[in-house]
């Protein structure tokens, strides 16, 4: 009887610690924040985080179970409409997890999440490929070297660079 008492309350300890252990928060983050940046600066939920020499910004709300990580790239009044083009072909192919965005006057490289499912690979992740998508603006607009896709965008490219703008209209 007692073996089954213990054993009970065991399984109980267990569950009700159990949230507690799982899940993503802000205490699991800076940890984990401190051991993959150069340098980082900041409180509990909002980070200054310097990696691969881009200074990424990471915001949480445990509240409301968000987080976000991103850079600035550029000012949005220097962006020109090609690279503008550039950057939504990019969020459909190349731009995996991290996505381009315009945010309070500025061109950005962003990747948000819900901050409980969060794993700890995906926040290495994310921090490489918002770096990495800012650092290839304006080239190959990509976060990582696989492109979801891209040789069929490749083609279909191609095939609209060759055709004539006249070529289709009737006269």
């Amino acid at each position: 009887m007692r073996l089954a008492l213990l054993l009970l309350s065991v399984c109980c300890l267990g569950f009700s610690t159990l949230p507690a252990q799982k899940g993503m928060n802000n205490k699991k983050m800076g940890k984990i924040l401190e051991e993959n940046a150069s340098a980082l600066e900041g409180d509990a939920g909002s980070w200054q985080v310097f990696i691969h020499n881009h200074v990424l910004l990471v915001v949480t709300d445990e509240d409301n179970n968000r987080m976000r990580i991103f850079t600035p790239i550029m000012e949005e009044s220097e962006l020109e409409n090609k690279q503008l083009r550039n950057m939504l072909i990019a969020n459909f192919h190349t731009a995996l997890d991290a996505k381009y965005s315009i945010y309070e006057g500025f061109v950005i490289s962003i990747f948000t999440h819900p901050l409980k499912e969060l794993t700890e690979w995906q926040l290495v992740d994310a921090l490489s490929q918002v770096a990495k998508l800012a650092e290839n603006f304006g080239t190959t607009y990509s976060s990582t070297d696989l492109i979801f896709g891209g040789q069929q965008q490749d083609k279909i490219e191609q095939k609209r660079l060759n055709q004539s703008p006249s070529k289709g209209k009737r006269s």
